[in-house]
């Protein structure tokens, strides 16, 4: 068993526990692997290893692994980060999922863009009114919302967020992000929305005890970027 396996295996049984916490089954949760910077050599690993959904940042990253990857049957892409408008076009045609949906805008061209299926789309919160984050204000989602179920070619499926999470040496634990992540459930039933992508490397096993559908996990699986 390589280092991938050992670490997917480990993040898998964590899942596993937070689920179980929750009274929630594990098929409830989807495990997406941050490979934001990593090569295609990692992910391939991940991908014999059994994982299928990859998240990448960067747009034109995600274009050159979806290409690069392509021989390997299953893989699904998810484009986790924000997007400009000049590369909308990348994540239309390969991505199964849009995470970071912050205008209608964006929205729009991404439905101009996309052929059949939809994509679905998770519009980003920021949860904790952070200057320095990107995600819409929650006193403006219904609206956002109300407008994107509007758009053809796009699915509106959910919500995500990232909590903050302050540098050392101010304190942190998981735990302080756990009412931003019942706040984020509260807004997605408000809304008749069922998906959550909520949780990273730090929190995902709060997060999960929370309601998060999706979790994303990068550094606990490929380790620490070079």
């Amino acid at each position: 068993m390589n280092q991938i396996e050992e670490n997917l295996a480990s993040v898998r049984l964590k899942i596993a526990a937070a689920c179980q916490r929750a009274c929630r089954s594990l098929d409830d949760v989807t495990l997406i692997a941050v490979s934001k910077l990593q090569p295609s050599g990692l992910i391939e690993q991940a991908y014999q290893a059994g994982q299928r959904d990859f998240g990448e940042n960067y747009a034109q990253e995600l274009r050159d692994k979806a290409s690069e990857l392509a021989h390997l049957p299953g893989l699904r892409w998810h484009a986790i980060g924000p997007l400009q408008s000049n590369k909308v076009k990348y994540v239309a045609k390969v991505a199964q999922s849009f995470h970071a949906l912050c205008s209608l805008d964006i929205a729009i061209e991404l439905g101009k863009r996309r052929s059949e299926p939809p994509i679905d789309v998770l519009i980003e919160v920021n949860i904790a009114g952070e200057d320095s984050k990107c995600g819409i204000a929650p006193s403006k989602l219904a609206s956002l919302a109300d407008e994107v179920r509007k758009v053809a070619g796009v699915r509106l499926v959910g919500l995500m967020c990232m909590p903050p999470q302050p540098e050392p040496p101010t304190p942190w634990t998981p735990e302080d992000n756990r009412p931003h992540f019942a706040a984020l459930r509260a807004l997605a039933r408000s809304l008749g929305l069922s998906q959550l992508s909520m949780g990273s490397t730090s929190d995902y096993e709060v997060a999960i005890e929370e309601g998060a559908t999706i979790v994303r996990v990068g550094r606990s699986i490929f380790g620490e970027r070079a």
